[in-house]
């Protein structure tokens, strides 16, 4: 056995076992993109980086021997910077959107291209899933979210933009009209009570989130009806009956709400001694409006950048009470993200700010690579609708022509996951000309988008282990080598039956599921 000392801990390994692996054996975590367990080393990525504790040169660790008497250092300031230049010049050639436009400008941040893919299939229950991950009323705001999505939609510089709001309520009222409606999993009771001051858009969501996450929310509400300023707007370009399903439905969650329940200055400071945490969601703060003793700005309630706490300790402010707004979809974001934020806080004690993670971007298309995206999306015209909404059969015709401008691999893509550990800058080593988007459609399995790829040589090596006749190889020389299928063969005959294979372990979306919907 070979004895060596890996961040001043003593570790013994057999001989021909790497440093990395030596690591890993320790339980200390060594980060790394292009080491395939069962294949020959390709140090290509250079994450893996570690410093020897004598000489202080930094080595791949995943390539490298162990060795008697070793030295190393995986977590020092020098290393970290190491991984954080790799990462950076990795992503400096990186051609890709993390998450699509239309997500990046919707208020609550919802994965627009999955729910649209899901919708296209036919399976609008799991459209569904997705759209409760992020928002609670999707029915409600289906019908009067101004769709600031829809600004950002890729599609609109082709024709018109995908009709998302009627795709986010069709799922809905889907939900909504059934036997039985879908339930998110509830966590287990966490003993802790949360009060929630106001039942418009803001309040129901926070609520919502907040008694999935295993809290015990209370609503205080003045009225005697849930809903807030929905309730004015009832009848007219909201319809009451689908409304008041949804809100039914959030309640019968196991939130208590206490209706004419007028909150002055001396009952909200009776609520914050006896609640674990206070969110006001009282709306747009006008006269008359109590802001109990809170500090206010020129616009509402001051509360922290994106931690939405108040100048007052465990107490929160969300929605118009912030900042008067038409955007109910603003408000209910706000209250999904507040929801996280409070169960971290009454879990570990201190408030940190919600956290969105990192996510690429590449910028504008170019006129010519607007025929990539449309490869993967129908020509149809958009589809037109009523008061009603869209049928199934609509919905699915105007889902499909979405051109999926997202990662297919964005929850389980270690380069994404890796520049949010680290807290990269993509713009570090950025040229001004970047690679054309390129994307090879492989209808029995996956996407292959050539310029995501970070050339780790895995699909290289699996595809050779399991005998593909052609497989994918490295092409070209220097700086201008990628990887490919040789001979100007398809995608299809090189992964004739490696597929599914070189897309799971794959550490971007440069090689993805076709339809990840099928791995939910």
């Amino acid at each position: 056995m070979l004895k060596l000392t890996i961040d001043n801990k003593a570790v013994e390994v057999p001989p021909g076992t790497s440093v990395w692996q030596a690591a890993k054996a320790a339980g200390i975590d060594i980060p790394t993109m292009c080491y395939f367990e069962g294949s020959e080393h390709f140090t290509s990525c250079m994450v893996c980086l570690v410093k020897d504790g004598a000489s202080g040169k930094l080595y791949a660790s995943c390539s490298t021997p162990a060795e008697e008497g070793q030295v190393v250092v995986t977590n020092d300031q020098e290393t970290h910077e190491a991984r954080v230049a790799a990462l950076e010049l990795l992503l400096s050639e990186h051609v890709g959107d993390c998450e699509a436009p239309c997500q990046l400008v919707c208020p609550a941040h919802m994965n627009i291209p999955l729910m649209n893919r899901l919708i296209a299939a036919g399976d609008f229950a799991g459209a569904l899933k997705v759209v409760k991950r992020d928002i609670a009323i999707p029915t409600i705001l289906g019908q009067i979210c101004p769709a600031p999505c829809e600004a950002g939609c890729r599609r609109k510089q082709v024709d018109e933009a995908v009709s998302i709001c009627l795709l986010k309520r069709i799922t809905g009222e889907e939900d909504l009209n059934c036997e039985t409606p879908y339930w998110p999993e509830i966590a287990a009771p966490t003993g802790k009570r949360v009060a929630v001051i106001g039942s418009g858009p803001a309040g129901l969501s926070a609520a919502w989130y907040l008694q999935l996450g295993g809290h015990q929310v209370t609503i205080f509400e003045k009225d005697g009806r849930a809903g807030g300023d929905l309730l004015k707007i009832a009848g007219d370009v909201l319809s009451g009956e689908m409304m008041e399903k949804e809100i039914a439905y959030i309640l019968s969650s196991g939130i208590e709400i206490l209706y004419r329940k007028e909150v002055d200055e001396t009952s909200f400071a009776k609520i914050v001694e006896e609640y674990d945490a206070v969110v006001v969601a009282v709306g747009t703060l006008k006269e008359g409006i109590p802001s109990f003793g809170l500090t206010r700005g020129a616009q509402g309630i001051v509360v922290e950048k994106q931690s939405f706490l108040t100048t007052t300790p465990k107490v929160f402010a969300i929605g118009n009470a912030l900042r008067s707004s038409k955007l109910a979809v603003r408000s209910a974001g706000q209250g999904k993200e507040v929801a996280a934020v409070i169960t971290d806080f009454l879990k570990t004690g201190s408030v940190k700010p919600y956290q969105e993670r990192f996510s690429s971007k590449f910028g504008k298309l170019a006129d010519i690579e607007f025929e990539q995206y449309l490869k993967d999306a129908e020509p149809t015209a958009r589809q037109q609708s009523g008061r009603e909404g869209f049928s199934r059969e609509v919905a699915m015709v105007e889902a499909k022509r979405c051109m999926h401008c997202d990662c297919r691999n964005p929850e389980s893509c270690l380069l994404r996951e890796l520049s949010d550990r680290y807290q990269v800058s993509q713009r570090r080593f950025s040229s001004p000309d970047r690679k054309m988007v390129e994307k090879l459609i492989h209808r029995e399995g996956i996407v292959y988008e050539p310029n995501k790829c970070i050339k780790c040589g895995i699909c290289v090596r699996l595809t050779k282990q399991h005998g593909e006749e052609f497989g994918f190889t490295f092409i070209g020389r220097g700086f201008d080598v990628k990887v490919g299928v040789p001979f100007n063969e398809t995608v299809q005959k090189g992964l004739s039956k490696t597929a599914a294979m070189v897309a799971k372990n794959c550490p971007t979306g440069a090689l993805a599921m076709f339809r990840e919907e099928e791995q939910m």
